[in-house]
């Protein structure tokens, strides 16, 4: 058995859905090494039974947050604090050599020359090439260098408030290192191809791993149960080919093995059958999906929230006749008593309308 692995991180039931589909691409493309995930307390333990199944090795590990919320909220992004989790791969002291995949990415060809790698080899980050992405690197095992991260993070901090800051920092030679330096082709952010989209078009072919980067996943994507097809947000069209991708490889390998117990989007995907007609629990996804949205800022401005629709829905609303109420009232009170008889008939006779 190999003593390289493959690790990614699931820090609830989401994304350990993006888990899962990690480890089934890698599967897909016949990888030689190992899997391994670490888990937090917030993956339930239906989930874990299901990674437990795909996974060579699942351990959990405590919550490391970073608490750095002043550069965090520059970034607009206050749940990194916990990727300062990702340090506990060095823990994976089981291994000789390991790469690290975030659970938003993607490979699309086999990658095990990696390995051949050494520590810290990273491709360069879109929005500062002379940083390296955190989503994808090659790093040896050891006790001793996580222990130094930690003191490290403790007196230094990180610029970003998360682990792509704290591990730039650490391994600073990384930019001036160019056998370190990984193709882009290693770790193709998503979020950046629209500003190279004929570079994109021109190579698409070749990306090894596509990262899903920033905060539109793509299990968060609106996706049709009864043809199968992911909804590509507005203007990522040149994603569609990936996000089907991803979406039938969930089709195919995770679905049938969720559970309703699973948490968020888990749970409730596990209601769905998939290739049938239309059914209440496929609504019940598309509401809890938009609203998640709504609630995360992403609002799907040229589909079913356009402003079309929403003016649609008031329209509606406001020309909607009022509800029918019939008050009921108390008989009025006179001196002289009804008979039993009378006061029965007028009883049967009352009625109330409640809308």
């Amino acid at each position: 058995m190999s003593k390289c692995a493959w690790v990614t991180l699931a820090t609830n039931d989401s994304y350990s859905l993006g888990a899962l589909v990690v480890a089934h691409s890698l599967r897909k493309v016949s990888t030689k090494h190992q899997l391994a995930v670490l888990i937090t307390p917030g993956v339930t333990e239906s989930m874990i039974e299901k990674l437990q199944d795909v996974f060579d090795v699942v351990q959990l590990v405590d919550v490391l947050d970073s608490k750095d919320s002043a550069n965090l909220a520059v970034l607009k992004r206050p749940e990194l604090g916990v990727t300062f989790t990702k340090l506990h791969c060095w823990n994976l002291i089981q291994f000789e050599k390991c790469v690290f995949l975030d659970a938003d990415v993607l490979v699309l060809q086999n990658c095990d020359e990696l390995f051949e790698r050494e520590e810290l080899s990273a491709a360069p980050d879109v929005g500062w090439p002379d940083c390296f992405n955190s989503g994808v690197f090659v790093f040896t095992p050891s006790v001793d260098t996580y222990g130094k991260m930690i003191q490290f993070a403790e007196t230094s901090g990180s610029f970003d408030g998360g682990d792509q800051g704290l591990l730039n920092q650490y391994f600073s030679n990384w930019s001036t290192d160019g056998s370190k330096r990984l193709p882009f082709l290693y770790n193709t952010a998503s979020t950046a191809t629209y500003s190279y989209l004929p570079a994109f078009k021109k190579f698409n072919q070749e990306i090894k791993i596509l990262h899903f980067i920033g905060e539109t996943k793509p299990w968060s994507q609106h996706f049709d149960s009864s043809s199968k097809q992911v909804q590509t947000p507005p203007g990522y069209n040149h994603l569609q080919c990936f996000l089907q991708m991803w979406w039938d490889l969930f089709c195919d390998k995770v679905h049938p093995s969720l559970t309703q117990e699973m948490s968020g989007i888990a749970g409730a995907l596990a209601t769905l059958a998939l290739g049938s007609d239309r059914t209440p629990e496929q609504v019940a996804y598309e509401n809890q999906f938009r609203r998640a949205n709504w609630e995360a800022g992403q609002i799907d401005y040229l589909g079913q929230d356009s402003f079309d629709n929403i003016l649609k829905k008031i329209q509606e609303t406001i020309e909607a006749p009022p509800a029918e109420v019939v008050e009921q009232r108390e008989p009025p009170v006179t001196a002289k008593q009804d008979s039993p008889a009378s006061a029965k008939k007028k009883e049967g006779s009352s009625s109330c309308l409640l809308a």
